[in-house]
């Protein structure tokens, strides 16, 4: 089968995501107030089962890179979407706590798995010029996810066994496809890389700043993933159906944290984290103050979407670039972080809900985002200030992932399959211009031989039209020549007189 081009791979790669993602681990708090009526759960088993995912998203994330390298990326995607076919089966059949929480760990470990084999697949189906483009495509897919789950709310109310039974469907497919799409082994590292920094080299303070960071954005993120649309139901007394707009808003806001993320690493990634966490802080905070009014709910959902996608994106650039050279390890670690806060984040705010309510445990939650935003001047920006260089670091997503490969000298290396694959593309494109200017050589030749022909036989049929009437005129002259002739004769008395007249 042709390999994958670089736009299919990433809409392929979006799709994955959309199912490990949005399907497998956030769709989840849509359905937790049917779930929790007909298993008759209370508020602090949600917490506690809410936050299984996460800790098998982080168990699986500590062996997903060794399982891209060993595996390769098309058995390591296929080992995620089977968890994912098992988790949302199990959650399907669930009959109380025990298989619910076993289908929500299995969901984890998808998840968990996905993005590790995928990034392994890009390295060995997209240029590495393109891996920020790509790379942004498919973190959009867990928005899409979001939104593929909504209609099931909206249209199967009450029927969550069904939802999740057409989501282990999907599910199963994604595990088919990507069989037959994805390559068997990542890309090998070039000879010519320089080896990424000893440990001791790293800067553990700028990681270790990051993962406080992205630990409390998980916690604070807790409270709305999972409890959001319990809130609306339970204290704002609104119909189950309208949390699958809660979701849409989720989803479709968070389709622009990408944008945001690039752009805030391009500017000032301190600042943007301030205001993306007081955003988020404060849709905890509108969704309390106004359960039961439905616009200003979705107005809160689109204001936690694009907040929570817009920090998740800045923590995977800002990863990616203080570890270079490892990049199984960069993207990975903000989200270990962002999991291991929500893990936490959800049996305490279970607890908080059922000791003090919905409305003062989201409160004290919005207080807490609040307090490390104003905290975000301690954010680490990029790697190093270089302040004695004139030159400005380049920012962005994809010169987070330039920046993998190095030569000696700490520049972006540009791998020789790169090197190789662009000559052909010129070598391509060079010939596909030659053909068309023969092309558009050969129909001039033939246009002036037409109409060379065309002019010939326009003479010769006037050279016929003339010879006709050369002639006609011969014709018609001939009768009057014999005439003139008789009367010559007739009037030359020296001519002699024919015998016949006498």
């Amino acid at each position: 089968m042709k390999p994958l081009s670089s736009t299919g791979f990433a809409l392929f790669g979006a799709a994955l995501i959309a199912i490990s993602f949005g399907l497998a681990r956030f769709a989840f708090g849509l359905f937790v107030p049917p779930i929790r009526d007909e298993l008759e759960l209370t508020a602090s088993v949600i917490g506690i089962i809410g936050a299984l995912p996460l800790i098998s998203f982080l168990l699986a994330t500590l062996v997903a890179p060794f399982a891209a390298d060993h595996l390769g990326a098309r058995n390591a995607a296929v080992l995620s979407g089977a968890f994912g076919v098992v988790g949302l089966a199990l959650i399907s059949q669930s009959t109380g706590a025990l298989t619910l929480g076993a289908g929500v760990f299995a969901c984890g470990i998808c998840t968990g798995l996905m993005m590790p084999a995928l990034t392994a697949a890009m390295q060995a189906l997209v240029r590495r010029s393109l891996h920020g483009r790509v790379s942004s495509v498919m973190n959009a897919g867990t928005s899409i996810g979001v939104v593929v789950a909504v209609p099931t709310v909206l249209f199967l109310t009450g029927a969550w066994r069904l939802a999740y039974i057409s989501f282990a469907v999907l599910a199963g497919i994604g595990v088919i496809a990507a069989w037959f799409l994805l390559p068997s082994v990542s890309r090998i590292l070039p000879a010519n890389a320089a080896p990424p920094p000893p440990v001791s080299e790293l800067p553990w303070s700028r990681l270790v700043r990051l993962s406080l960071f992205a630990f409390v954005m998980g916690f604070v993120s807790a409270a709305y993933w999972i409890f959001a649309p319990d809130l609306v139901v339970t204290l704002g007394g609104l119909p189950a159906g309208t949390t699958g707009w809660l979701w849409l808003a989720v989803g479709v806001a968070g389709l622009g944290g990408a944008v945001v993320a690039d752009l805030a690493d391009r500017n000032n990634p301190p600042i943007t984290h301030a205001l993306m966490l007081m955003m988020l802080a404060a849709s905890l905070a509108l969704l309390a103050a106004s359960p039961g009014q439905s616009l200003l709910a979705s107005f809160s959902a689109l204001v936690f979407g694009l907040a929570y996608m817009s920090l998740t994106g800045l923590y995977l650039m800002t990863g990616i670039r203080l570890l270079p050279g490892r990049l199984s390890v960069g993207p990975v670690l903000p989200f270990m972080a962002v999991s291991l806060g929500q893990a936490t984040g959800s049996p305490v705010v279970g607890m908080l809900v059922n000791a003090f309510g919905y409305a003062s445990a989201f409160a004290m939650f919005s207080a807490l985002g609040i307090l490390v935003a104003i905290l975000s001047p301690f954010y680490p920006g990029y790697i190093a200030q270089a302040e004695e260089e004139d030159t400005e670091e380049e920012s962005g997503l994809q010169a987070a992932y330039d920046y993998q490969l190095q030569d000696e000298e700490g520049e972006p290396l540009q791998p020789e399959a790169d090197i190789v694959e662009e000559a052909e593309e010129a070598e391509a494109e060079a010939e596909a211009e030659a053909e068309e200017a023969a092309k558009a050589e050969e129909a001039i030749k033939a246009e002036e031989a037409e109409a060379e022909a065309e002019q010939a036989a326009k003479a010769e049929e006037a050279k016929t039209e003339a010879a006709s009437e050369g002639e006609e005129a011969k014709t018609e002259t001939a009768p009057e020549g014999e005439e003139a002739a008789k009367a010559e004769k007739a009037t030359d008395p020296r001519k002699p007189t024919p015998k016949g007249d006498n």
